[in-house]
Order: C-alpha cells, then sequence, then structure tokens
C-alpha cells in the first residue's frame, strides 16, 4: 500500500510539472496576429523581448480565416519577408496553436500582401529548460576564506606547539583568526591541556 502511494505522488508531482512548463503565449496579445497599426515595424518582437519562450510552450496566433496566414520561415526569409524554403505547411485558419517543440531561434511571418513589411512578423528564441541561463553561476569564492591557514604562510606555522609548558600557548593564540576552529596544527589544544591539568588538580584536591 505504502509503495501505491508513493508510487501515485511521484506521478501527480511528474504531472504537476509537465502543465507548470507549458505556457501558452497569445501573440500580441490583444492585439493578435496582425498588421500593427501603429506603423512599428517591430511591435511582435518588443511583445516577444517581455516574454520566456520554452519547448513544449504554445503559440496562439488570432486572426479571422483569409485575412492573415502564419509560415514559419528560416531567418534569410525572414529578413527578406518571402515565404520561399518555408519550415512546416502554411496555416490559413485562425485562431492557430503552434507548439514550440524545438530549441532555438524560431521565425514566423504572415505571407499575403505586405504584411510581412508592414511588421505582421514575429522572431523568438526558445529555451530548452525554464530559467535556462547560459552562465551557470560556480559555486566558488566563497569558501576558501573560511579554511584556517597561519598567517605568516610559512611551513614553519603549520607545526604542532610544544605541550611542555604554559608558555607555548603566547604565540600560538595570536596567530589563531578569531572565530576560526582548532585544527591539529594550531596551538590552541596544547593551552586547553596546560590549563586543564593544574584545575583537574585542584578539584581532584577537593575528594582525596
Amino acid at each position: 500500500m505504502a509503495k501505491f502511494v508513493m508510487m501515485s505522488m511521484v506521478f501527480v508531482v511528474v504531472l504537476l510539472k509537465s502543465a507548470a512548463a507549458q505556457t501558452v503565449h497569445v501573440v500580441g496579445d490583444s492585439m493578435g496576429w496582425d498588421v500593427p497599426n501603429n506603423g512599428d515595424t517591430n511591435a511582435f518582437n518588443t511583445w516577444a523581448a517581455t516574454k520566456q519562450f520554452v519547448v513544449g510552450d504554445i503559440l496562439t496566433f488570432n486572426f479571422a480565416p483569409n485575412s492573415h496566414d502564419v509560415q514559419q520561415v528560416p531567418k534569410a526569409s525572414y529578413d527578406a519577408c518571402t515565404s520561399s524554403n518555408p519550415i512546416g505547411a502554411l496555416i490559413t485558419t485562425g485562431p492557430a496553436n503552434v507548439t514550440l517543440d524545438s530549441a532555438g531561434d524560431h521565425y514566423y511571418i504572415c505571407t499575403i500582401g505586405r504584411h510581412c513589411q508592414f511588421g505582421q512578423k514575429l522572431s523568438i528564441s526558445v529555451s530548452a529548460t525554464p530559467g535556462a541561463s547560459p552562465s551557470p553561476t560556480p559555486p566558488t569564492t566563497t569558501t576558501p576564506p573560511t579554511t584556517p591557514s597561519p598567517n605568516s604562510g610559512t611551513p614553519e606555522d603549520c607545526t604542532p606547539a610544544p605541550t611542555s609548558g604554559p608558555t607555548a600557548s603566547s604565540p600560538g593564540g595570536s596567530t589563531t583568526p578569531p572565530g576560526s576552529t582548532s585544527t591539529p596544527g594550531s596551538s590552541s589544544p596544547a593551552v586547553s591541556v596546560g590549563v586543564l591539568v593544574p584545575t583537574m588538580a585542584v578539584v581532584m584536591g577537593f575528594f582525596f
């Protein structure tokens, strides 16, 4: 029974992650897939700059049939506003949903009249995973300062201090940075032993 419950929980988590990873983007939002009426030929790319596109997401092109269409093309055709070398079939019925099935740059145009030249074109960059970063932050620079080390940096400073008398504690106490942990190479154990032995002798004197 416990195994069944665990498997069910894993299945639900996978479903939730899949649902969260899929986002529906309405191209142009309220503007829809239309020729920009403000003369801004970069209107759709301005819209895309505020979005994050991930493999599995869906682009929804809202347009009236026979008024516009959607064609995916390579960059050269996108720049020249031509439908040569099309990628996939021409979409003529709207609204149309296009699933982003690969990472990289995707280009879409309207092939009707001079709509593309007037700004009805879209260029997006699709990531393989949500929040993908081109330069991951390495876990560095924070841990080295916490490693205890002698101030002088010479091998002689790493040798254990003599434990024969309390006078050996003076040099060692000055070289240990405040707040650092004791290590076999530091003089802190020698000081503790030098103080602890007389103290235990006094305490034992009370009982014997």
